[in-house]
Parts: structure tokens; sequence; C-alpha cells
């Protein structure tokens, strides 16, 4: 590939750390922005500090390392990253073991209209919702029609993502600390409008067989998930790591008696090969760039007959 980082017409060419802010890649082979399809290697965007001047800027990803990449999937954000004195600098504890004591006391219940401003609306729920970053994509653009719930079990990334809702001005989305395993059925059960998705998107592997019982993917939060699913309801799941795909596979799997697994073009050996958001996680660009295969599973609620 030759080397991209110009202009990829006539106008003037503009840095790349710019192009970062201003502009965001899929795992498809096209952005797709306001209906258009773009290249995704050639993207148009509006330069912030040239309010009235658009510019085309092409940059060759092969000189890009991952954490940039992520920058550019979520660059319209335009999050704040300086980090505020209550939140302070927030390192990344891969794994946590959710069985442990500290973990075990359920989250309390929130005030869900004073957490959202329209708490009736359909809600997206994400187990594990990491820096937070994919539900906000999600929540700017749908602020109308769903609310997001991230439930993460690392308290500062939580703190984080709370403080950049605030930045944003968001009222369709929230963090809550909390063990999944321990606090989904007591959290949902009481939110006054429908559930209508649930993902959880490369949760933490615990290799050791002897530590897969940390795994979140447990009977009792898929009975859960079932029990407060709307008819109609998705279930997204993926992990880059194999075994752990398959676990949630098989668990899903089993209740077939009321969730179908939905099967599309873009199916290999059952697994999708799209993520269907519009949006990678933080997690997937990382494993993708590392050259990883994500092993995807989208499954419905069946219909009450």
């Amino acid at each position: 590939m030759a080397a991209l980082c110009q202009a990829c017409s006539s106008s003037s060419t503009a840095p790349l750390l710019l192009a970062k802010r201003v502009f965001s890649f899929t795992s498809s082979p096209y952005i797709f922005t306001s209906g258009h399809k773009i290249s995704r290697h050639c993207s148009s965007f509006r330069a912030s500090t040239f309010a009235s001047a658009s510019t085309s800027v092409c940059v060759d990803l092969k000189d890009l390392r991952s954490n940039e990449l992520v920058d550019l999937e979520y660059a319209e954000l335009n999050l704040n990253h300086k980090i505020s004195q209550e939140v302070g600098r927030v390192r990344i504890r891969q794994h946590v073991n959710p069985l442990s004591s500290s973990f075990s006391k359920p989250a309390p219940v929130p005030v869900w209209d004073e957490v959202y401003k329209d708490p009736s609306l359909p809600l997206m729920v994400d187990i594990g919702s990491g820096s937070g970053r994919f539900l906000l994509w999600l929540a700017n653009k749908n602020v109308e029609s769903r609310n997001y719930l991230g439930l993460e079990i690392r308290q500062k990334l939580v703190k984080r993502a709370n403080f950049w809702v605030n930045e944003l001005g968001l009222s369709n989305v929230h963090f809550i600390f909390a063990n999944a395993m321990v606090s989904f059925e007591q959290l949902i059960s009481s939110y006054p409008g429908p559930l209508e998705i649930v993902s959880i998107l490369c949760p933490d592997p615990h290799f050791k067989k002897r530590h897969q019982k940390r795994r979140v993917v447990q009977k009792p939060l898929v009975n859960s998930i079932l029990q407060n699913l709307k008819p109609g309801g998705k279930i997204f799941v993926q992990s880059d790591v194999l075994d752990v795909a398959q676990d949630m596979r098989d668990q899903f799997d089993e209740e077939s008696s009321v969730l179908q697994h939905m099967e599309t073009v873009d199916t290999e050996d059952g697994w999708l090969m799209e993520n269907p958001m519009g949006i990678r996680t933080e997690r997937e660009i990382h494993a993708e760039f590392e050259g990883a295969r994500i092993y995807r599973r989208l499954y419905q609620k069946r219909q009450l007959t």
C-alpha cells in the first residue's frame, strides 16, 4: 500500500493528529456516515480548527499503533482525555476475580428518572463495559430512541465513563460499578422500560480451568437475561478467545426454546464476520490489529405465541 498520509484531492494536507480527532473507522471495508459509503482509508471530515473548511485526508493504517486506531474509531466523540482530580489516573487491571468477597455486595438500584431523561425508553445493557467508549458512541447516535447502561467491575473505569457522560451532556447513558453476576437481576428487573439488547463483548477469559467459574456467563446470569429480555430482544456476544466464545455460545444455544440464533449472509462456521453494532470495541480493535479473529454470535428472544 502506498503511503496515504496526504490529501486525497487537490486540497491542502492536514496533520495526522488532527485527522485522528475528527473521523472514525469501523471494521467493515467502508465507513457508513449518514447513509453514504466512504472508503475506510479515505474519509472526508470537517476540521475542528477550520469550521468552514472540509478537508479530505487519507491515512496508511499500517503506520498506526492499535491505541491510535482506537482514537480514530472514537474520534467523533472528541473525549476530554484530561483526567479530573476526582477520577485520577486510570490504570486498567486486566483480570478481576468476580467471586472475591469485595465484589459480593449487590450494587444499589439507582433512581432511574434521575439517571435518564426518559426511563421508559428501551434499554441496552453492556456487561463489562470497560472504558465505556462503545456505549458512549451508541448513546450519542441514538439520543432519543434508547437508553444505555454499562455494568463494569473496575470502579475507576466507571468513574471516568460517567465523567465523560457529563462532558458530552448525554442523558441516555449511565455506568454502574457492579458485578453483573451479583447485580444484574436486581438492577434490570427494576428498570421501568423494556430490556431490548444485552451485549457481552470480549469478557475476561480466565484461561485456567480452575478459574473458569469466574467467567461472567454462567447459568444464573443467562437465566436472568432471558427472564428480563423482551420478546424480540437481542443478545450479542463476542470474544477473540475461541474457548470463551464457544463457552458463551454453548450456554445460549442450550436455550433454543427461548432464543434463536440469527444467521446472516456474513456468517462463517456459525460466527458473525462483522460487528452488527456499527462500532468496534477497544478490545476488538486491539485484537484485530494483532491478527486475531473475533468470534461473534447474535441471538433473538422468540416472540410469545
